[in-house]
């Protein structure tokens, strides 16, 4: 490409995706618009920084060889290349207008000896519900879309703190993908349908879809999701990474658009286990404005990085859980016995197991969910002086912009939620109690319990399906639901593939297990090697 076009290129990615509500979103959200683009390769030279890992990338900028300005100019020429052309990922919503005066400063730092740790200068991109100054923070949806919190969220004042640099928000399933049963994962209105990387036709998976595509596209170092129930691990799964979902409390929703706070929390999306313990050693930390982060204080200023150990699956004792997932496919089946027997050959003892409880927290979820995301929602507006205050409100807004916000789908959970009384009602109160329980004591605990187990483990999900902008999510099933019902922790490790698409396999524990389930995770990892960087096909061909 001409400089002068790639110059070009930039300039659009620093202004043009500060709002992609001016998108033509049918096109965008039917996944066929720039075609011709999707089947160019990415780009003519390699990635300078293609898979770097933070340890790699602070040696470097210690050996004087690359500062953060280089860095985040690099990632600001790729996104311009892979997300605003090329493939057109749609991954990034919008871009830090001062990411590179925010560079210049932290480089002045080093230059001054001023090192705030490993994170110090790394670029970072956060889910588009995460509030971070000065960018929206919209949720994907055109009623935020102006809506600027005044202050960053807890998390983000923690990493800032720990010298990483905000490059970006990333786009979403609209709403955290709680708006309609029969919605099309990575879309939004804001910023159309985000594409999977690997095949570009397959679904990136949500809500934290545009982090996961972007990650494993090297469109940033690292990136943050959230997650309610599998938010973090399906996209992290079907786009090649490691994705880590804290135990509820750990890291602090303050700032954070919500749905549950029974059971949202932020978490690391990273193409290594070392790179999501060293994020969640910064993330993780007390807030006074979250009372969930008091549960468990002696963790708030854990290392998690340096327990990482290659031979922690020595003596561990792990159970797999035989779910239809795990025999749904053969591809998927295949997989997991590799896993399996590389678990036993790094001297770890593998057990049959089930989760006795397993789906009959379903119902009780449901409900919890409904009550939680209105009362929480409204909260949040109001504390943040959000343009709109209200549930019915923003039902209201969606229906006076139905040709752009509801194009394909509706907002039938937004209704049911709003049909819901307080929080003081004996439903919402004997279904939060059912299914914590049913997911945490009496399920995970249980099973661990019984045969005296570090963790179980299970496939995150199958591989990516076709978009269907129309039809909605042909999900093949996940094994994380227990872990997200009950709040505690779940880390996806990249475990292979089918037909080229990626798949994940799953760690789960109790709560406050992130420590050794990042030692399990890690030790597989360095074991197998599993991912792989994206090729951006346009298809796959037909299987026989």
């Amino acid at each position: 490409m001409r400089p002068t076009a790639l110059l070009s290129l930039i300039v659009i990615a620093l202004s043009g995706c500060q709002d992609q509500g001016a998108r033509d979103t049918a096109a965008a959200a039917s996944g066929t618009a720039r075609e011709d683009a999707a089947a160019m390769p990415p780009e003519r030279e390699p990635f300078l920084y293609a898979e770097a890992d933070i340890a790699d990338l602070q040696a470097r900028m210690t050996r004087g060889e690359l500062d953060s300005t280089a860095l985040v100019r690099a990632y600001l020429e790729r996104i311009a290349r892979i997300d605003r052309a090329g493939p057109t990922l749609n991954a990034i919503i919008e871009l830090n207008p001062d990411a590179l005066k925010e560079a210049a400063r932290l480089d002045a730092e080093r230059r001054a000896g001023k090192i705030r740790g490993p994170l110090h200068g790394i670029p970072l991109l956060l889910k588009d519900n995460i509030g971070a100054t000065p960018m929206a923070n919209s949720a994907g949806s055109l009623a935020l879309a102006g809506f600027r919190p005044a202050r960053d969220a807890f998390l983000v004042r923690r990493l800032r703190a720990a010298g990483a640099l905000i490059l970006g928000k990333t786009n979403l399933s609209e709403w955290a993908n709680f708006r309609s049963p029969h919605s099309s994962s990575g879309w939004s209105a804001r910023g159309g349908q985000t594409r999977n990387p690997y095949v570009l036709d397959r679904n990136p998976c949500g809500s934290s879809s545009g982090t996961g595509a972007a990650i494993s596209a090297n469109l940033a170092v690292a990136g943050i999701g959230t997650e309610t129930d599998g938010s973090i691990v399906c996209p992290a799964a079907v786009n090649g990474l490691v994705g880590l979902k804290p135990t509820v409390g750990l890291v602090s929703r303050d700032g954070i658009i919500p749905i549950s706070f029974s059971q949202d929390t932020a978490g690391p999306m990273t193409r290594s286990v070392a790179d999501a313990a060293l994020l969640l050693s910064a993330m993780a930390g007390r807030d006074p404005a979250d009372p969930a982060t008091a549960a468990k204080p002696g963790l708030a200023l854990y290392d998690y990085a340096a327990r990482l150990r290659a031979d922690a699956l020595r003596g561990a004792r792990i159970g797999l859980l035989r779910t239809a997932l795990t025999d749904a496919h053969p591809d998927i089946a295949a997989a997991m016995a590799s896993a399996v027997q590389v678990l036993r050959q790094a001297g770890a003892t593998v057990i049959e197991t089930r989760i006795a409880t397993d789906g009959q927290w379903d119902a009780a979820e449901q409900q919890l969910l409904l009550y939680e995301f209105k009362a929480g929602l409204e909260r949040y507006l109001a504390a943040q002086q959000a343009p709109i205050r209200s549930l019915r409100e923003l039902i209201e807004f969606n229906r006076d912009h139905a040709g752009r916000e509801m194009p394909h789908f509706g907002q039938e959970l937004f209704e049911q939620a709003q049909a819901k009384g307080g929080l003081g009602e004996a439903g919402y109160i004997e279904a939060r109690t059912a299914a914590r329980r049913l997911a945490g004591p009496e399920g995970i605990d249980a099973a661990l319990a019984a045969d005296r187990l570090d963790a179980l483990i299970v496939p995150t999900t199958g591989p990516a399906w076709i978009t269907d902008p129309v039809a909605g999510d042909d999900f093949p099933g996940a094994g994380y639901g227990a872990a997200a019902v009950a709040g505690y922790p779940s880390l996806s490790v990249p475990m292979g593939s089918s037909n080229g698409l990626p798949l994940g396999l799953l760690f789960m524990g109790t709560a406050w297990s992130e420590p050794r389930l990042l030692e399990l995770g890690y030790a597989y990892e360095q074991r197998t090697r599993a991912r792989q960087p994206p090729l951006f096909l346009k298809s796959l061909p037909a299987r026989h």
